[in-house]
């Protein structure tokens, strides 16, 4: 191929593509299968190659060679000779390590060479329980997850060839029409990526990442149904916990007394079991215990699927190192990890098996096209003075609860006045000041559940067209025919919320399947920096923010 010149590859693994040159598109899509957007510096985008990327690239097929060959093409001048060693060393890790088991016992091997740089370093000696004189170690057999999380963080990968046990027998089917009258049937990434679940000889541990609205969890139901085994669903809240099971009793032959849901009030186990990570980590305040993380050992799981697994709780990680004879399946629209817990989720649930692109998916109509604007506001004088006299952290909440914001809000409704509109935020009382002006409802966390649950059958029956959110809208909203998303405060910088509450749009919509994402943010102020970290997942995927100010919304 041709050198395309728009990258700079620097010793320290980052790459700097220039976003202006002319091949910057296909290079972003070259480059995006094995590394990670850090930020945007002017007109360069910094991305990062670390060992986990590099490792998830070949858990996919992409050969080392063919790294080297992308960075040889689309680099300015010369590849550094360390980035390129640094790479093959990072591949040649992968696979050349293995556990397995061999009468009864756990047994991690490897060529001579790296066993004796294992035993150099002293990584894993803790769950090493003797040393054969054949690079064959025996491993304590609590051990396997933990040892391979060890060892992830220290550069090294570990094939697990062990295999899994096959749980409780649940004999499940998926219909050929759906509860709801609607014909169902798999689309054909869906049964790749079920397919890249079962791909190696053993098979049953990893991470598929599809977009928002493309059918995360009827892909999690097809594993299910191929495993005919008792699963542990753990998911982001108690709406997402219902959301399964109404999927679950929509999509298959299951019944309600097959499945138990263990979250908020309910504390049902049944063959198939719905649960919350917030109800799996509260903590006992009197022992000091995580007393529901019993539920991994109450009954005998075949498959754990984690649901959201992008914000897996470091004690669930814990409890995943612990039962790895279960079939682990991880589902996300984005493996970003704001807590640098990548190796965790690699070594635990597993490598990334199988991944669709947000474009990819939209060229096909299986999510809507999103147009993606970020509205520059101004603050008042009167704000912009006390913005300058506050602290930092004051300052930030200034700049978000912007009272302008009011006005422009109401001027992005009025370009789409016949749409469902989502208005979402991250300070209570700005929301309920949108809420007053604008004469809708708000649903916030402390809004009680079944009030919640009949606003939202409102918002999908077209009986009212605009809600102000909170935060609750970021994960498992099922608002199929929201069209609008105004968000008017965020987090800092979170790019997993970025993604998310964009992934409220993205259901396939009749007639044109067109979306709107604005995002609200200060001019000049700490927000614009914010906002701009949390845009780099969309950047990622192709997307590309259209900057305005607030003025070009009035023309």
């Amino acid at each position: 191929m041709q050198r395309r010149n728009v990258l700079i590859v620097q010793r320290d693994m980052t790459l700097l593509l220039d976003r202006e040159a002319h091949y910057a598109a296909e290079a972003r899509s070259a480059i995006g299968s094995f590394t990670e957007l850090l930020k945007v510096l002017g007109q360069f985008e910094v991305y990062e190659c670390t060992p986990v990327t590099v490792w998830n690239a070949l858990a996919q097929g992409l050969k080392c060679e063919k790294i080297i060959d992308l960075l040889h093409t689309y680099a300015k001048g010369a590849l550094p000779a360390a980035c390129e060693s640094q790479i093959k060393l990072w591949a040649s890790r992968f696979g050349r390590l293995t556990l397995l088991l061999d009468d009864q016992q756990l047994i991690m091997q490897g060529d001579e060479a790296m066993m004796q740089e294992l035993e150099s370093l002293n990584l894993g000696s803790s769950w090493i329980e003797a040393k054969h004189p054949n690079n064959r170690w025996i491993i304590k057999q609590e051990g396997r997850g933990f040892l391979k999380q060890e060892l992830a963080k220290a550069g090294y990968a570990v094939q697990d060839l062990v295999g899994y046990h096959d749980g409780e027998a649940v004999h499940m089917e998926l219909r050929q029409q759906a509860q709801s009258g609607a014909s169902f049937h798999l689309r054909d990434y869906q049964r790749k990526a079920i397919a890249a679940f079962h791909r190696d000889r053993v098979g049953g541990s990893g991470v598929i990442v599809l977009p928002c609205g493309s059918g995360k969890t009827v892909t999690g139901i097809g594993v299910m149904a191929s495993l005919q085994t008792a699963t542990l669903i753990v998911t982001s809240s108690v709406t997402s916990a219902k959301q399964w099971r109404d999927e679950l009793l929509d999509k298959t032959s299951l019944s309600p007394e097959d499945i138990g849901l263990y979250g908020g009030k309910a504390r049902s186990v049944e063959k198939i079991t719905i649960a919350t990570y917030t109800i799996l980590t509260h903590r006992n305040k009197s022992t000091d215990q995580y007393d529901h993380m019993k539920l991994f050992s109450e009954r005998d799981w075949g498959l754990i699927i984690y649901d959201e697994v992008q914000l897996l709780p470091a004690p669930i990680f814990r409890m995943t190192a612990m039962i790895q004879a279960t079939r682990r399946l991880g589902l996300t629209a984005t493996l970003i990890r704001e807590d640098g817990c990548a190796n965790d989720v690699f070594s635990l649930v597993g490598p990334k098996l199988y991944d669709l692109s947000w474009k990819k998916a939209e060229e096909q109509s299986y999510i809507a096209k999103v147009h993606c604007t970020e509205v520059r506001v101004q603050l008042p004088a009167h704000a912009e003075e006390q913005y300058n006299t506050a602290s930092a952290r004051l300052r930030l909440k200034i700049a978000a609860i912007n009272p302008n914001k009011i006005a422009t809000v109401k001027q992005i409704m009025r370009l789409h006045p016949d749409l469902p509109t989502l208005i979402i935020g991250q300070y209570i009382e700005q929301l309920e000041e949108m809420s007053v002006e604008l004469g809708v409802p708000l649903l916030t966390g402390s809004t009680d559940y079944e009030q919640r649950e009949a606003v939202f059958k409102k918002f999908r029956n077209r009986e009212i067209s605009t809600l102000v959110v909170s935060r609750i809208a970021n994960l498992a909203v099922d608002l199929p025919d929201a069209a609008v998303a105004i968000q008017v405060s965020g987090s800092f910088g979170s790019r997993q919320e970025e993604a998310q509450r964009i992934g409220r749009l993205l259901r396939p919509k009749r007639g044109a399947n067109e979306a709107w994402f604005y995002t609200l943010v200060t001019e000049g102020s700490k927000e614009t920096e914010f906002a701009l970290k949390r845009g780099l997942f969309m950047l990622e995927q192709g997307y590309q923010y259209r900057c305005i100010h607030e003025q070009e919304v009035f023309l």
